[in-house]
């Protein structure tokens, strides 16, 4: 079962919704409340958003895996040379795969070509999943960052960054 990488398009916008929704809830886990986690994933995560996003280009690539997205990344420039990744998930039953590995390598390379020599990444707190396919891939601790909620609930990101060299 090969995996095909593409640039992500506005007829993927449902799917991708889908699998950034289920990601971002696995990563946050039972750490946020209820209503926090349904406030952030209306909001981020709601059809119309991830359709404007993808227009505005905030979503880079997706995975496909016999015609079905599995995956998806986006991000872009945040400095002349910085690059930093927005958005990052895998859908739960193609995890495990290569292809959050694949989706890094298309999406770094372009961001190379670009001019970057770092790569960003923000990883929930406590993220199982995401904080060691970081650093196995080379991203290392930088810094906490924290931001409360309207909740009042404070969500805790750890700073991820990988130089990108030549």
């Amino acid at each position: 079962m090969g995996s095909t990488i593409r640039r992500v398009t506005v007829e993927d916008a449902e799917r991708v919704a889908e699998i950034c929704r289920a990601g971002w809830l696995d990563t946050v886990d039972d750490r946020l409340s209820d209503t926090y986690k349904q406030e952030t994933v209306d909001f981020w995560y709601s059809l119309k958003k991830v359709e404007q996003d993808i227009k505005k280009g905030h979503y880079s690539y997706v995975a496909e895996v016999d015609g079905e997205v599995a995956g998806v990344i986006g991000g872009g420039m945040t400095g002349a040379r910085i690059n930093e990744i927005f958005v990052f998930y895998v859908d739960r039953d193609f995890r495990y795969m290569g292809i959050g590995g694949q989706l890094l390598n298309t999406f770094t390379a372009h961001f190379r070509k670009k001019g970057a020599k770092e790569q960003w990444a923000s990883v929930q707190e406590g993220n199982a999943l995401g904080l060691p396919f970081y650093e196995a891939k080379g991203f290392e601790f930088q810094s906490m960052k924290e931001t409360r909620a309207g909740t009042g609930e404070v969500q805790r990101s750890l700073r991820m960054m990988k130089a990108l060299g030549r």
